[in-house]
């Protein structure tokens, strides 16, 4: 799920507990918990509801045709983001590590991907996003999707603007080059 800044600091302040949403089908599920720029959100509910159960003043963007969903929420006071375990662990597998990016580039519908990425970025640590993504040919939010999922396997850190390779991409790259022995 993504917030804008304004429900961002109402969630981190406790004022914002739900969300209403047009979605075709579920992009959230009750037990989960979700990635905020405040923290960890735990989903309580989700559930349609109709045009008149949404409180007055709240804005629901979208098709009108399309459903109504309302997420309740709490912040979960469990802050801890296992990707940065993963980011800082420089004892990485590198054939692991490999096999996974060479199925995401093969996965890919726009071709191989992954190392001209993780390059890019080592090379332009906090560049903007557009930026980088134009010296690839690609679009910039196609491109950060992408980038997600390097961060997911704990390659890239994201900064204020742009990104940067963590510890444990820097390893990666470094024993993938035959700098370090693995």
């Amino acid at each position: 799920m993504i917030f804008g800044r304004r429900e961002s600091e109402g969630i981190a302040d406790g004022t914002v507990t739900e969300t209403y949403r047009r979605w075709t089908r579920p992009q959230a599920v009750a037990g989960r918990r979700y990635r905020t720029p405040v923290g960890f959100v735990v989903v309580d509910a989700v559930d349609l509801v109709d045009e008149g159960e949404v409180p007055p003043g709240v804005e629901v963007r979208g098709d009108p045709s399309v459903p109504i969903t309302r997420v309740r929420f709490h912040l979960d006071p469990d802050t801890t983001d296992p990707r940065a375990d993963l980011a800082n662990d420089v004892d990485v597998d590198v054939e692991e590590v490999t096999r996974r990016l060479e199925r995401m580039d093969a996965a890919s519908p726009h071709g191989p991907w992954t190392m001209a990425t993780l390059e890019l970025i080592e090379s332009n640590p906090a560049t903007r996003a557009a930026d980088l993504a134009a010296r690839l040919g690609r679009e910039r939010d196609d491109w950060k999707r992408d980038v997600r999922k390097l961060k997911a396997l704990g390659l890239t850190l994201s900064l204020e603007v742009g990104y940067r390779l963590s510890p444990r991409g820097e390893a990666y790259l470094a024993r993938r080059r035959g700098r370090v022995r693995p």
